[in-house]
């Protein structure tokens, strides 16, 4: 098992003294949250890039519903660059409650849902170089001889993760399309809410993985090593435990509890 950490709270520059605080300590990959407006996830991880020289380097998550495919896959594709290789992008719907509506982005999940499978299709699509096209419901794009720098260190391309709801058959379609799965169990208890996956779910999406179109793919589960062991989520199939510690925003200051989390270093 790999072991990351996410960053809940810090401006750029934090995020470069994170991520190398992050590779001595022996973590295996550093990832921020991309916020409706705030801090850029791209640029804070460009400056994560330079500062290290081992650890993979995302975000968790990007919701593509509220990207330009194009953009987006500039940005990533010029962090991968940047980082010889080493980022990975991890992808989902996003919570609405995060400023969506306050920003007029699209709040519908059906459509959130769509404008994600196009966008990514155009991300890897514009990755693979020209000419590309794509003629789709949200989007049209002829191919173009203007000079460019556009491709990715890693191959086939950069490894991308997504969320899939479990026990939803077309969340989960979606997200064995792709490199990883973020599994998510959305609780009936509350508004929207979701809970940790249990180890038997995560042995069952071991797997539905196994006999899918991507064996191998990643599954990844993100919590706080106190509450729950990842050695256990190891051993029923999950690759990556992403520790989070969420309530850290509430203190005082959230960078330096980040930052005493990630030199006790990953979890034993």
């Amino acid at each position: 098992m790999e072991y990351g950490f996410v960053v809940p709270w810090g401006d750029a520059a934090d995020i470069g003294d994170l991520a190398e605080a992050a590779e001595e300590a022996g973590w295996g990959g550093l990832f921020v949250w991309e916020p409706v407006w705030g801090v850029d996830a791209w640029i804070s991880l460009a400056l994560a890039a330079v500062r290290t020289s081992r650890i993979r380097l995302g975000t968790m998550l990007t919701p593509p519903s509220r990207r330009r495919p194009w953009e987006l896959a500039s940005q990533v594709a010029t962090v991968d660059r940047l980082s010889n290789g080493r980022v990975t992008l991890s992808v989902g719907l996003g919570a609405i409650d995060s400023g969506f509506e306050a920003f007029g982005e699209e709040c519908g999940k059906r459509e959130r849902a769509e404008l994600m499978d196009e966008c990514l299709d155009i991300v890897c699509g514009l990755w693979a170089g020209q000419p590309f096209s794509h003629s789709g419901e949200h989007y049209r794009i002829e191919p173009t001889e203007f000079p460019t720098i556009g491709h990715v260190e890693q191959s086939p391309r950069v490894p991308i993760w997504c969320v899939g709801a479990l026990g939803k058959p077309r969340s989960m379609a979606r997200a064995l399309r792709w490199d990883g799965v973020i599994p998510q169990v959305l609780d009936p208890g509350t508004d929207g809410g979701a809970r940790q996956p249990s180890l038997l779910e995560v042995a069952d999406l071991r797997d539905t993985i196994e006999a899918g179109p991507n064996p191998g793919a990643d599954i990844i589960v993100e919590g706080q090593w106190t509450e729950h062991s990842p050695a256990a989520y190891a051993d029923a199939g999950a690759t990556w435990w992403i520790e989070s510690m969420w309530g850290a925003m509430s203190e005082h200051s959230p960078v330096t509890a980040a930052y005493d989390r990630l030199k006790q270093g990953p979890p034993a």
